[in-house]
C-alpha cells in the first residue's frame, strides 16, 4: 500500500467517521432518554475514549511495520484472539455503515417524502464505492471536506444558537431560547439516575469509529508524528462538537420536545420557523452520514484484505490483492455488497433497523476496544525496553476503561432491544470463536 494519506486526512477521517448518525440522529434518542444530563454522560465517555486512542497509540508506535491494531493483537495476544478480533471488526464497520445508508434515507425523507427509504442510501453507497476504487489519496480528500462541511456546520450551529439565546429568540411555538432550558422541564437529571445510565448505549454509539486511526498505520505518510498526533486531538475534539453542539440546541429548544426517532437538527430549526435553515442542516447530516459510511468502506476493504491476505488458500488470498492503483479492490466490493443489503432491510422494516443496528454496533465495540485494553495490558507485562507515547497513568488507566464498558454492558442487559443485540453478538462472537480454532495457538 502507498502512504499517501497526510495528516490533514488522518484527523478528519477519523472525525468524519465518528460525527455522523450518533451526533445527528441517535442524540435525539440519547436526549429523550436521559434529558439535558446527557451532557455529563458525553464529557465522561469523552474521557474513557481518550484512554483507549491512548493505548491504541502506544501499541502503533511500539512497531511502525503494524499494518493496523490487529496485528499488536495477534503478537501479544495470538492468531485465535487477532482472528476473532479482525472478524468482529469487520462486521462491526459493516454495521455502522448499514446504519449510515438508513440514516441517509431517513433524512432524504425531508426533501423527497414519496421516495421509498432504500433508494436514497444505495446510490449513495454506489458512488462511494466508485470513489474508494481510485486511489487512497482520493478517499482521503473526498473525507477531509466531508468532514469539513461537518465542522464547520456545527460551528455555525453553535454561534447561531449563541446568538438566538442572547437576543432572546422566540420560536413560532413560543419556547424562548435561554440556558435556562436546560434546568427547566424538571432540572438537569430531568429523567432520573436510570434514564441517565440508560443512555450510555447511544453515547457509547456516538463514539464508535475513534479507533479507526488504527486502521490508517499503513498507510500514513509519516506515522511517527501524524498518528500521535490525531490520537491526541480526535477525542477532545469529538466531546467538543457533541457537547457544545447538543448544549445550543437544548437551549434553543426544550429537551422534552425533541423526538428520539427525528434528527433534533433539523426539528429545531423546523420548528423555530427557519425552514430554510433546517433544508441546510439536513444536507449537512447527509453529508455527514455520506461521510461516516465513506469510513466504513474504507475501513472494511483494509480489515478484509489483512484478514484474508494469510489464507492458505489461494482463492481466499485473492480477495487482499491490490489494483494497481494500490487499493484491495476486490475486499471493497465485497463489504460493499454486504453493506448493500442495509437497503433490503429498510425494504422489509424501515421503522426499525437504524435502532436495532446501531445497538448491535455498541455491543460489538465494547469487545473490540476491551481487546486493545487487554493488548495494551499484555504489552506492558512484557518489559518494552523503550516506550513512545507512553500513556498517562498506566496500567491504572487500563483498568478504569475496562471497569467503564463493563458498566455498559450492563446497562445493555436493562433493556430488552439492547439484551437482544447484546445476545446476538454474543452469538457472532462464539461463532467466530469456534472459526478461530483452525488458527495456530501461538504467534509464529
Amino acid at each position: 500500500m502507498k502512504r499517501s494519506l497526510k495528516s490533514r486526512h488522518i484527523q478528519l477521517m477519523a472525525l468524519g467517521g465518528t460525527i455522523g448518525t450518533g451526533l445527528f440522529l441517535g442524540s435525539g434518542q440519547a436526549i429523550h432518554s436521559a434529558g439535558p444530563a446527557i451532557l455529563l454522560a458525553y464529557i465522561i465517555t469523552g474521557i474513557i475514549c481518550f484512554w483507549i486512542m491512548r493505548a491504541l497509540g502506544e501499541l502503533l508506535m511500539s512497531d511502525l511495520n503494524y499494518r493496523s491494531f490487529v496485528d499488536a493483537i495477534r503478537v501479544y495476544l495470538g492468531p485465535r484472539v487477532s482472528f476473532i478480533t479482525g472478524w468482529a471488526y469487520w462486521a462491526c464497520w459493516i454495521a455502522l455503515a448499514m446504519a449510515e445508508i438508513t440514516a441517509i434515507g431517513m433524512y432524504f425523507q425531508l426533501w423527497l417524502p414519496h421516495v421509498p427509504q432504500w433508494i436514497p442510501g444505495l446510490l449513495t453507497l454506489i458512488v462511494l464505492l466508485c470513489i474508494n476504487l481510485i486511489t487512497v489519496s482520493a478517499f482521503g480528500e473526498l473525507q477531509f471536506w466531508f468532514a469539513l462541511i461537518k465542522i464547520l456546520a456545527i460551528a455555525l450551529l453553535v454561534l447561531v444558537g449563541v446568538g438566538m439565546m442572547l437576543v432572546s429568540f422566540k420560536s413560532t411555538s413560543g419556547y424562548v431560547a435561554s440556558p435556562e432550558n436546560l434546568f427547566n422541564n424538571g432540572g438537569f437529571f430531568a429523567a432520573g439516575a436510570k434514564g441517565f445510565i440508560l443512555s450510555f448505549q447511544m453515547v457509547v454509539f456516538a463514539f464508535v469509529g475513534i479507533e479507526m486511526v488504527g486502521m490508517t498505520a499503513a498507510e500514513a505518510e509519516n506515522p511517527r508524528h501524524v498518528i500521535p498526533r490525531a490520537i491526541n486531538a480526535i477525542p477532545f475534539q469529538i466531546l467538543l462538537f457533541y457537547v457544545a453542539a447538543l448544549a445550543v440546541i437544548m437551549c434553543i429548544y426544550p429537551w422534552d420536545r425533541l423526538a428520539p426517532s427525528k434528527s433534533p437538527f433539523v426539528m429545531v430549526f423546523n420548528d423555530i420557523g427557519l425552514r430554510g435553515a433546517a433544508s441546510l442542516i439536513n444536507f449537512v447530516v447527509v453529508t455527514a452520514a455520506a461521510s461516516a459510511c465513506n469510513s466504513s468502506l474504507y475501513t472494511t476493504g483494509r480489515m478484509l484484505a489483512e484478514l484474508t491476505s494469510t489464507s492458505h488458500r489461494p482463492g481466499i488470498r485473492l480477495v487482499s490483492k491490490l489494483s494497481r492503483n494500490s487499493v484491495p479492490a476486490l475486499a471493497v466490493i465485497i463489504s460493499a455488497g454486504v453493506i448493500a443489503i442495509a437497503a433490503v432491510l429498510n425494504l422489509i422494516m424501515p421503522g426499525g433497523v437504524f435502532t436495532v443496528i446501531s445497538s448491535i454496533a455498541t455491543t460489538s465495540f465494547l469487545f473490540i476496544w476491551a481487546t486493545i485494553i487487554v493488548t495494551h495490558l499484555r504489552y506492558l507485562q512484557s518489559n518494552p525496553p523503550e516506550r513512545s507515547f507512553k500513556v498517562p497513568g498506566a496500567p491504572y488507566t487500563d483498568y478504569l476503561v475496562l471497569t467503564f464498558l463493563a458498566f455498559v454492558l450492563v446497562v445493555l442487559c436493562l433493556d430488552k432491544q439492547t439484551l437482544g443485540a447484546l445476545i446476538f453478538t454474543l452469538i457472532w462472537f462464539a461463532i467466530l470463536a469456534v472459526a478461530s480454532l483452525s488458527q495456530p495457538r501461538k504467534q509464529k
